[in-house]
């Protein structure tokens, strides 16, 4: 029973200093680090499916992706818009 095959078998530090491959990568589309290598699927998007990966049961992941968390480039100014009836450039 030597010090050194006893500490391979631990699940803690000495495992951890053998990490050094990058299973995930940045998603192209989310921006987050969940862009798996091998599979080519993000885990927090589902890139590269055209459906945004979003499940019931996180409210709460739901609720940080939603509409109006981001720049919202378009939508921000609709109610603008809408309140004219979407006229545009009259005199």
């Amino acid at each position: 029973c030597d010090l050194a095959s006893s500490a391979k078998m631990t699940k803690g530090t000495y495992s951890f200093g053998r990490r050094h491959n990058k299973t995930h990568t940045g998603c192209v589309r989310c921006g987050r680090r969940s862009f798996h290598n091998q599979k080519k699927l993000c885990g927090a998007c589902g890139y590269p499916f055209a459906k945004i990966r979003k499940y019931g049961w996180s409210v709460k992941a739901i609720r940080r992706k939603t509409t109006g968390t981001g720049r919202m480039r378009h939508m921000r100014h609709l109610p603008r818009r809408f309140k004219n009836g979407f006229r545009e450039g009259t005199q």
